[in-house]
């Protein structure tokens, strides 16, 4: 069985958090501007694959046979990842099982599958529990208003004698005890995508939010060079992930021309992120880059064009969906983030997989993000972050005995 991480050695292990990735990152981008000076941006998983390339010599971030659920898939894949388990974070290559030993039972809970983003974590799951042959049994809550239906889900997943639980929480605080309990009765839990702090899970995979928000005010820092006005729609306030995508894309602006006009929280239905739009290109003219959240990239489109300023207004998502994807396409907005949630679904289920035969679980994996824009998508294993466009949910996979 291939090991759970292979280390970076030499100067990047021991770096720490947002700094370490920005300096990393930073350090590459230099080198390959001496050889692309005309690129945009090199994708985050790309530079520090040559940053590390520089300091110890690692493969390629998120190098991915990914196959289709449905079909057989016994190859493997792989994927750089921020190992955050212990006090410092080091960059890392995820390597997953080859194969698991016997047909497990797996629960998965999400707090929905209403967007192409959680359908995408679900690619992950379904796809890898093929490839890994276990069987595996998916819950989603129907929104985030929901807790007492994905508490009542986990207490299904224990009655029913799940091997091992993957959940995407809709709130720690509210599943903590359950964790707790399932843990003293010796089941796994695995936290995916949405974050897990203090609970004990045994394993959990989630992004550094100001990193990923970071990353995509450097971006935009390059590509306004010359200066830029923006309004910031980070999501709802009160939510902990909003206002750390709103701190660090603020932070990675502060050495910039480009700045922030007003940060509006708000929800992220596409209608009321439409009404903050709109108020903010009549409250600020010389506004030039809308940045927020999918919704709010979605329902600005609409907002520039009806106002005639499709050629004058930038607009920069902070996080992917297949919208932002074919929105990109058209040309309609210059880039979006991604945390690749289809890894982190892949990831769920080997944690689960490894803590079941007593192999080494890296116990806090976040995923390195990336921007995504015209330039650099080829560049990017799409595989990783959306499922493909055909595909529908699969609620139920069984093992081959």
């Amino acid at each position: 069985m291939s090991p759970a991480v292979a280390p970076v050695s030499g100067p990047v292990a021991g770096r720490e958090g947002p700094a370490f990735l920005q300096n990393i990152t930073e350090l590459a981008q230099a080198e390959t501007a001496k050889r692309q000076p005309d690129r945009d941006l090199v994708p985050m998983h790309k530079t520090l694959f040559m940053a590390a390339a520089l300091l110890a010599a690692v493969p390629a971030a998120a190098q991915a046979q990914t196959g289709t659920p449905g079909q057989k898939n016994t190859q493997g894949w792989s994927a750089e990842v921020v190992d955050a388990s212990g006090p410092s974070r080091r960059l890392a290559k995820y390597e997953p099982l080859a194969r698991a030993e016997k047909p497990w039972n797996i629960c998965v809970l999400f707090p929905h599958l209403k967007d192409s983003f959680w359908v995408a974590v679900a690619y992950g799951v379904a796809s890898e529990a093929e490839r890994q042959n276990v069987s595996m049994t998916l819950y989603e809550a129907g929104g985030y208003s929901n807790l007492p239906r994905q508490l009542s889900q986990f207490d299904d997943c224990v009655a029913a004698k799940a091997d091992a639980i993957v959940v995407g929480a809709i709130s720690e605080a509210g599943l903590a005890q359950k964790i707790a309990e399932a843990r003293k009765k010796g089941i796994p839990v695995i936290g995916t995508v949405n974050p897990i702090q203090n609970a004990e899970t045994t394993g959990k995979m989630f992004v550094d939010f100001p990193t990923m928000s970071g990353q995509t005010g450097r971006y935009l820092a390059r590509k306004a060079a010359d200066g830029a006005k923006v309004v910031a729609f980070p999501g709802p306030a009160g939510s902990g992930w909003a206002e750390a995508y709103a701190q660090g894309f603020k932070d990675s602006l502060k050495d910039s021309k480009v700045e922030v006009l007003d940060t509006r929280f708000g929800d992220t239905g596409v209608n009321a992120q439409l009404q903050l739009v709109q108020d903010a290109l009549q409250a600020y003219p010389d506004l030039t880059v809308l940045w927020g959240t999918a919704p709010t990239a979605e329902a600005a489109i609409g907002a520039v064009a009806e106002v005639g300023r499709e050629k004058d207004v930038m607009i920069l998502s902070t996080y992917e969906n297949q919208a932002m994807l074919d929105a990109l396409n058209a040309g309609k907005i210059i880039g979006f983030a991604t945390q690749y949630p289809v890894l982190q679904g892949r990831v769920g289920i080997d944690m689960a997989v490894r803590a079941l035969q007593k192999q080494p679980v890296m116990a806090f994996a976040q995923p390195v993000p990336a921007v995504i824009t015209q330039d650099t998508m080829k560049a990017i294993d799409m595989g990783l972050v959306l499922a493909p466009a055909s595909w529908r949910p699969v609620f139920s996979v069984k093992a081959t005995q």
